[in-house]
Formats: C-alpha cells, structure tokens, sequence
C-alpha cells in the first residue's frame, strides 16, 4: 500500500522535490532499463519485431489503454491509438503492470473506493445539513421560508452545473482527477468561512452556491473513478456502494446539523461541514492515488523522457491532447448534453429520475412539516426519522447486489451478452415503491396515529428512487455508448435543477393542500410515468434502431 502514499499529492509533492529519490517510480530506480522497442530505430536490434507483441509499451499502431470508456475491457485495452507514426507510445510494460488501476490489488481498490465513498459523502452531507438553520437564518437575516430554504436549493442546483465545466477538465490526460479533487476541495473547504461570518442573506446565498459548485467533482467524477479500476461485470458492486454513501450524506445531514443548531445556532452545522471536509482534504492529500489511465501513462512518459533524454517519447494521451482544441471541449461539456435530450428516451428517463429525486429533496420540507408542527418533535430529534431512509438505502443496497450477481452476471457468463432493457426489470419492479410511500406518508401523517407509521411510509420511497435510478443511468450509457459522458452529465443537471428547485416551494404545497394532498399530487405525477417506463423496457429495441445517435 506504500505505492498509495507514493501517488498521492504529498507523495508526488516529495517525489518531485527530491527528483524522484523518496517514493520512486519504477523508471526512476536505479536498475530500471528502457525498454529495446523504445530506443530510437538505429538502435533497435532485429528482435524488437519478435518481442513487440510482448510489451504494452509499444510504438505507434498498437494498442494502449485510455482511462475509460464504454466498451473499456480489463487490463486496460482500449481503441487504436492516434499517435503519429514517427513517435513511440508509452504504454504498460505489461499486462500485469501494477501501475495499471486494473491491476491494481483489491485491497488498494477497495481503499480507493472508500476513499471516494468518503469524499462524496462529505460534500453531500453540505446539501441536508444547512436545513436545521433554515428557522435561525429566517430570525437572523429577517428573511422569508423560500429565501432561506434557497441555500439549500442553490447549493443542489450548483452541483448538479458544477460537473458540466469541471468533469471534462478530469478528463485531459495533464491533469487527471486527483489534482480536481484536491484543488475544488481546497476551495469548498475555505467557502465555509466566509459562510459562517456572511452578515447578510446574498452572501449567504452566495456561498452556498459556489460551495456546491466547487463540490460537485465528487458527485460527478466519483462514478467515472470507479470505472477506472474495474472490469464492467464487476462495476455494479462499487457503483452501488457509492450511490449508497451519497445518499447517506443528505440523510445524515438533518441528524448532525440538528442537534447542533438546537444548542449552539444556525452557525454550527457549517462548522460541522467545515470539519467534516477538511478531514476528508487532509486524508485525501495523504492517501489519494490518480486513476486515470491516461495521466498515468503521461506523466510515465515525462519520467522516461527526463531519465533518457530521448524526446520522441510520448504517451498516447498526450499526442491526442496536443490535437485537443478548447471549442471542442467546450462543445462536448456544454452543448452536447442538451443536443441528445431531444432524444425521447432521454428525455423521458431524465424527467422520471428527476423528478424522484426532486421529491427526495422535498423530504427535507415535508419533515419539519410533520414531525415539528405535527407530532412536536424538537429541532434536533426532528431529523432522526431520515434513519429509516438510510436503514431502507443500505438493504436495497444489498439486495441490488445480490440481484446483479444471480441474474445479470450470471446472464453474462451465460450469454456472453446483456440487452440493455434488460436493466429497466429492476426499474418496473421498484417503480410501485415511490407513490406507495408517498400515500402512506401522507395520509398516516396525524396525531391520532403514531409517528412511525409515515415514518416507515417515507422509508419505502428510498428502494423506488435507488433501484430505478440504477436501471436507467445503467441503460442509458449501454443505449448510448458513444455518448454516455455527454447523457450523464445531462442527467445530474437536470437531476440537480429540479431537486434543488422543489424545496422552495414546498412548504408552500404542503400547506395549501396538506400532507395528504400535497403528497398524492406527486404520487399521481410519479404514476403517470409508470407506461412510459414499461414501454421502454417492452420496445426499447426498436427505438435505438431508429436513433441516429444509439449505436448499441
């Protein structure tokens, strides 16, 4: 694990300060040799053409893994590479090279994929942990419910805007994901001082916004780290636990800000926050690798290139970045996910999770509403009820796990093959669960009834939104493949508008119409969409024949 420390910030600070004398690389040891098929031709020997074939550091035309994609397979292979034909391309020297995140042990995986869990889970926590200062903020800046509960609102919609400018910066091989991690934490970190000493509401607000935009990599590019350290068989099982751990931070938020707001103020859930991520910073400088194939192979090169001084040295990644124009790239992060949402099946799964992850946020209205005002919950215990949430996001967790490993691994191994409406069955399944808890939530929410009857109502909706967002942002990538950074990033956009948008006017629709009927009004929107996911899942074939964009 000492090869962890080694790639992370502080250990690659060490490493460039003292030229690679503390933690080095295997090109900076002493004993390490340049490959013969990397010498420049003249003095290539006749037996580089034999053993050509048994390196991955290989010269131009053959094969070399980028960081990830759709079709990525084990060991890191990947499409042919752009290089010119009068460069060599660093490569792995193997197929076991254990600088490959896909070879990488699966405990330094597994630690990877904490790692990320725990990043994902503190910027998340930022989102449900502002509520319990909603009611102080309102007495301290005299400001009304909806501008208040706009802190929270920004704050969703800011990471949801956030990853369509900083994720494709994660994806050029010169800076890889580690340096967004770090750098954006840095930021996130410090914005919660000028937070905890605004004087007035629009600073407030303010911070709140930039603290959720410079927050969002975590969200965003978490999924895409994991994918680079496995196989696409294997992916569900560290996917799922971390869709499971981000849900935890705004389920846990309400708890912890709670209780401190109730003894010390509306100031001390951001001091919560601020303590949380800075802890998470300090772990992250000290035990965060880089996994993007890519900037491994490109900072692999630059090593080659000093140790030798040969200049023709150049990872594929870094030949494709010199080609890389800037309107491209701002093309591909900004217009190109709202281009393919005028595609049907997009559209319609990004409204249906959406619209259940709208609701999620609503929660966080509806509870005060009824443990508060209804059944006089004090401030702190007011948030307690969210355990029920987490307790039914852990077991549908597990049981989607036990699900992909009976019936869609074993139809892979079976098969060879997976037809991607086959990852919609658990999406019809879960879809019941969501007006199920809505009605139940609703209408169990009285004095004559006690208060964990809607509290296991509000439970069930955590299985409905879970498993049918993994059916979908599992399908559409599959449907899509060519696209599928374009259509995710669309997707946590249009997730992060209306999840953050509903909380403003929710107190709103909960006292107009009551719990009851507030909570049947999006139940009966949530059913409606019921055909269109049954029609997807029964035709989806041959609307992807008709897509000029699909390629499945």
């Amino acid at each position: 694990m000492s090869d962890i420390f080694r790639d992370s910030t502080l250990g690659a600070i060490l490493n460039y300060a003292t030229n690679g004398r503390l933690f080095p690389h295997p090109e900076q040891r002493p004993e390490w040799q340049l490959p013969d098929n990397l010498r420049p031709k003249e003095h290539s020997r006749d037996s580089d053409v034999k053993n050509r074939d048994k390196v991955a550091v290989v010269t131009a035309g053959s094969v070399t893994p980028t960081s990830r994609g759709s079709g990525e397979l084990e060991k890191g292979a990947a499409a042919a590479p752009a290089a010119a034909d009068d460069k060599l391309v660093v490569g792995w020297y193997d197929d076991n090279d254990q600088e490959n995140p896909m070879n990488w042990s699966l405990t330094k995986r597994c630690f990877v994929v904490a790692m990320t869990c725990l990043l994902t889970t503190s910027v998340y926590t930022g989102s449900g942990i502002y509520t319990a200062s909603i009611p102080e903020i309102m007495e301290k800046f005299d400001c009304n419910q909806t501008t208040a509960t706009a802190g929270l609102s920004l704050y969703v919609i800011a990471y949801g805007i956030g990853p369509m400018f900083l994720s494709p910066i994660s994806e050029i091989p010169s800076v890889g994901r580690r340096e967004i991690y770090i750098i954006t934490l840095i930021i996130f970190v410090a914005l919660q001082v000028p937070t905890l000493y605004a004087n007035n509401i629009h600073t407030l607000l303010a911070m709140r916004f930039l603290a959720g935009f410079f927050g969002s990599p975590a969200l965003a590019s978490g999924g895409a780290t994991i994918q680079d350290m496995f196989h696409f068989i294997k992916l569900p099982y560290p996917m799922m636990l971390w869709s499971v751990t981000a849900l935890c931070g705004p389920l846990l938020g309400p708890i912890m800000g709670g209780y401190a707001a109730a003894a010390n103020g509306w100031k001390w859930p951001i001091y919560e926050l601020l303590w949380l991520t800075g802890f998470t910073l300090i772990v992250l400088i000290f035990w965060y690798p880089e996994t993007n194939a890519e900037t491994i192979l490109l900072r692999r090169a630059k090593r080659i290139r000093a140790r030798t001084g040969i200049e023709g040295l150049y990872s594929e990644g870094e030949v494709r970045q010199s080609h890389l124009k800037s309107t491209q790239v701002l093309y591909d992060s900004l217009l190109r996910p709202f281009q393919l949402m005028t595609e049907p099946v997009i559209l319609y799964l990004n409204l249906y999770i959406s619209l259940g992850y709208a609701i999620f946020y609503l929660w966080f209205e509806a509870f005060p509403v009824v443990y508060v005002d209804i059944y006089h919950f004090r401030l702190g215990s007011s948030g307690l009820p969210f355990l029920g949430l987490l307790f039914t996001a852990i077991l549908t967790g597990i049981c989607y796990l036990i699900y992909n490993k009976r019936v869609i691994e074993a139809t892979f191994l079976r098969t060879g093959a997976i037809i991607p409406e086959s990852r919609l069955t658990i999406a019809l399944f879960a879809a019941p669960f969501g007006p199920i808890a809505l009605f139940m939530f609703g209408w169990t929410a009285r004095e004559n009834i006690h208060w964990m009857v809607p509290t296991i109502g509000a439970a069930l909706f955590l299985p409905g939104l879970l498993l049918i967002f993994q059916g979908a942002v599992v399908y559409l990538p599959m449907s899509y493949p060519r696209y599928a950074a374009s259509i995710l990033a669309g997707n946590g956009m249009f997730r992060a508008v209306l999840g953050g948008a509903f909380p403003l006017f929710g107190r709103s629709l909960y006292t107009s119409l009551g719990v009851g009927g507030g909570c049947s009004l999006l139940a009966g929107i949530t059913i409606a969409f019921w055909p269109g996911l049954w029609y997807l899942w029964r035709y989806g074939a041959k609307i992807r024949a008709k897509s000029k964009y699909a390629n499945f």
